[in-house]
């Protein structure tokens, strides 16, 4: 039977786009659909808006640093919330109204409404039935809360983008990526932030060295830590919150915001009725190729809980394109995805930890922990930047990179590239660094800090 359209995506977040796009730039006749904002998360509620106020943050401790440098001090007004929303809410819809040029540029038809599954090939969108020769499910993911009493008064991730105005004092409740970066960014706007999490570090999966150094310079910004400690219940006191918690400590706030992870948005897509299922975590499964169980639906970016970074769901759009309709098929590698963390100072890694390194065999760890010459002069405590490199004992290939510093996303894109390529510490060492930077660092680690791993005895 013929079908109204050979490929019908839905999604139209950095995944779904850009798989529509380049098929449409293939010849195929294509189809995206949107219910809430073109972009999705990242550009909406997620990266662009979050890196825009992390970047507000920023500003009031490099003016308190500038006195130091012979500037006068001029922060003697509190932080102007309304004016930074304004403006990054002009950005961020700038940048969602380009994702819709974008589709309708390339001859894509867009679906400003919800699409769930009909049949396997059947898409009901905005009450319209459309058929599709394939579907590709990319609607990401959702944030989630915690289920205790009292969790319809906390807020989530998404909810930081609508407020009015800054709250005085904030409970973040969680210790992953999207944690410590709002929690440094309502400490940086001025806020009274307590950080609470349930391992003794944050940043669970992460190095362990860089774990115990973002633990330090959240504390050093006045962010009051909570490990080792779960919500119990969040009451209301008056105008404010009470949060109860495992450790029998309280804690009152103005607002406290769940910071517990993201579940795939499956929910009511009608997938069973495509002949689809999900696992455990609402995620669905895929192959190597993001095939589901039926062969002509696939699933990509966030919606499959596996790497869940924006240009990760890109890529894989993009190759996925050109395998179906490009005619040149080929696969995203999930392996050495550089990624960042946005805190102060933030985080940059690719490849392994020295854990997992070390669980396949002896590795060599280089190590090292300055002060950055910008704060020898201004003095500000907590700014130490830490790096390390993982390096294989049998082949010197370089397994991982890890910093805690200021620039560290991008000193880390560079040596992504690398490690990609299978870059040895010899390549390092012959690399002449920048000088005077801090990415210079990464290749003038001579003295090897330690040893980690067994070797494996010879079958």
């Amino acid at each position: 039977m013929p079908y109204d359209f050979d490929l019908f995506v839905i999604g139209g977040g950095s995944a779904g786009v850009r798989l529509g796009r380049i098929s449409a730039g293939h010849g195929a006749r294509v189809a995206v659909a949107e219910e809430r904002f073109w972009g999705g998360t990242c550009v909406n509620v997620g990266c662009v808006p979050k890196k825009i106020m992390v970047q507000a943050a920023e500003y009031g401790a490099w003016m308190e640093d500038a006195a130091a440098f012979g500037w006068p001090h001029h922060r003697h007004q509190q932080h102007d919330w309304a004016k930074l929303a304004a403006a990054r809410d002009a950005e961020v819809g700038r940048l969602s109204g380009i994702y819709g040029k974008m589709l309708a540029g390339a001859g894509v038809t867009s679906f400003d409404a919800r699409a769930t599954f009909v049949d396997a090939h059947t898409i009901d969108v905005g009450g319209q039935h459309v058929t599709a020769e394939r579907i590709v499910v990319a609607t990401g993911g959702t944030p989630a809360r915690l289920d205790i009493p009292g969790a319809e008064l906390g807020l989530v991730s998404d909810d930081l983008f609508t407020l009015k105005a800054l709250p005085k004092r904030v409970v973040v409740i969680g210790g992953g990526y999207i944690a410590v970066e709002f929690a440094t960014i309502l400490r940086g706007l001025g806020a009274e932030v307590d950080l609470m999490y349930r391992a003794p570090l944050p940043l669970r999966g992460f190095d362990e060295d860089v774990r115990g150094a973002a633990a330090e310079a959240l504390a050093a910004l006045g962010i009051r830590l909570n490990p080792d400690a779960s919500p119990l219940r969040i009451t209301k006191l008056g105008d404010g919150l009470m949060v109860a918690m495992s450790n029998n400590f309280m804690r009152e706030a103005d607002a406290v915001f769940f910071c517990t992870g993201r579940t795939p948005n499956t929910a009511g897509l009608g997938l069973a009725k495509a002949g689809i299922a999900v696992n455990a975590a609402g995620a669905i499964p895929v192959n190597d190729d993001h095939q589901t169980a039926v062969p002509h639906i696939y699933a990509i970016g966030d919606v499959i809980d596996r790497v869940n970074l924006t240009p990760m769901a890109t890529a894989v759009g993009h190759a996925l394109a050109d395998t179906l309709f490009g005619n040149s098929p080929r696969r995203a590698s999930y392996e050495n995805v550089a990624t960042a963390v946005f805190m102060s100072p933030p985080i940059a890694t690719v490849g392994l930890t020295e854990t997992e390194a070390a669980a396949r065999g002896p590795v060599d760890v280089y190590v090292t922990r300055f002060t950055p010459m910008r704060h020898t002069i201004s003095k500000r405590e907590g700014r130490k930047s830490l790096m390390k490199l993982v390096v294989c004992q049998d082949t010197q290939k370089v397994l991982g990179a890890h910093m805690l510093g200021e620039d560290s996303a991008e000193i880390m894109q560079g040596i992504g590239i690398a490690i990609g390529m299978g870059a040895t510490k010899q390549d390092f060492d012959r690399t002449i660094g920048i000088h005077p930077t801090a990415a210079e660092e990464f290749v003038t680690l001579r003295t090897r800090t330690r040893e980690a791993g067994v070797r494996r005895a010879a079958e």
